[in-house]
């Protein structure tokens, strides 16, 4: 043995393909999000763009389950564009009113998307946060204003906690069935320093463990532990040695599926990946006999699938080269 194997414990509750799941928080919930995508669960991708504390997490989420109209104080101006201290800058526009029209389209789209959903993940990223000198408030983005605009701190436990546990309630009351699934993103903070993103990790964590011992149907996922404990190389990050390649992120995705699936699930992912890298196929000549057949296969196994998940489109598309 030359590594250290980390092998989540499977959870007891787990998901099938065609539960609805909300990604949001870090890049990393954008990587799962993907994967999930990909093999064909009914998923809304990280909807808020991009956000690394649980504080700035928490409150665009609460957006979404009040279908809350953003304040106007949380709006700004720079470099000619309209942002918004709570979300991501690609929803930044030439104008306020397209920023706000921007922002209040996702918002209801997650509120209606969070009325059915049954599993929520949210990747951490940092505990470091920047507050608003004129109003304190706790920004996600900073969208390149002056930093003396900002005061610079690294949330508690306990902080992070009564803000988990706002969002929580509001969530138990609009969905009470939906699981949370807590993960601290495996992407290193060089921006802070290697030190003071250990403190930050390490403030998440301990935030993690003591939520799921707290509150009912929340779980977590080790993909930080993998990441540091399991994937101990710097093969398996890519060139600027702060994200995860894509061979970890495969690995963190099977290690996911393991722990987090149901056998049906699982055994539909393997089956559609087959079917997926024959869809992917561009032959030279498809007009011949053989990759008529292959077509005639691969369209057999998406019949086999249709009660499944939605195919409509995949079927479609290999009637299409069908002659």
């Amino acid at each position: 043995m030359f590594r250290t194997e980390i092998i989540p414990q499977p959870f007891p509750v787990t998901i099938n393909v065609k539960d609805k799941i909300l990604t949001t928080g870090s890049c990393f919930s954008d990587t799962i999000g993907k994967q999930l995508y990909e093999s064909k669960f009914p998923v809304l991708v990280n909807p808020f763009g991009v956000a690394y504390n649980p504080f700035s997490i928490h409150k665009v989420l609460r957006y979404g389950l009040h279908n809350q109209v953003v304040p106007d104080h949380t709006y700004l101006e720079s470099q000619e564009l309209f942002a918004n201290y709570d979300f991501h800058s690609s929803f930044s526009s030439l104008k306020k009113s397209e920023t706000a029209s921007k922002l209040k389209e996702v918002i209801g789209g997650v509120h209606y998307f969070l009325k059915e959903t049954k599993w929520l993940l949210i990747t951490y990223g940092t505990a470091w946060v920047y507050e608003r000198k004129d109003t304190g408030d706790i920004v996600s983005n900073c969208h390149k204003m002056p930093a003396t605009n900002f005061t610079k701190s690294l949330l508690s436990r306990k902080k992070i906690l009564e803000s988990f546990g706002e969002f929580y309630e509001d969530l138990n009351s609009f969905n009470p069935g939906c699981h949370i699934i807590l993960t601290v993103s495996p992407v290193r903070h060089l921006k802070e320093t290697l030190s003071l993103n250990s403190v930050s990790k390490s403030a998440l964590r301990l935030a993690c463990q003591t939520i799921t011992e707290t509150f009912r149907n929340t779980f977590y996922f080790p993909s930080y532990e993998i990441m540091l404990d399991d994937l101990r190389d710097y093969r398996f990050y890519k060139p600027d040695m702060i994200h995860p390649s894509e061979v970890a992120e495969e690995y963190i995705w099977n290690r996911f599926s393991d722990c987090c699936f149901d056998e049906t699930t699982r055994h539909f992912i393997k089956k559609w990946k087959t079917v997926l890298t024959s869809l992917q196929h561009r032959p030279f000549q498809p007009q011949t006999l053989s990759h008529q057949n292959f077509l005639k296969a691969t369209l057999k196994q998406l019949e086999e699938l249709k009660n499944t998940i939605n195919v409509t489109k995949e079927i479609e598309f290999v009637k299409s080269q069908l002659t």
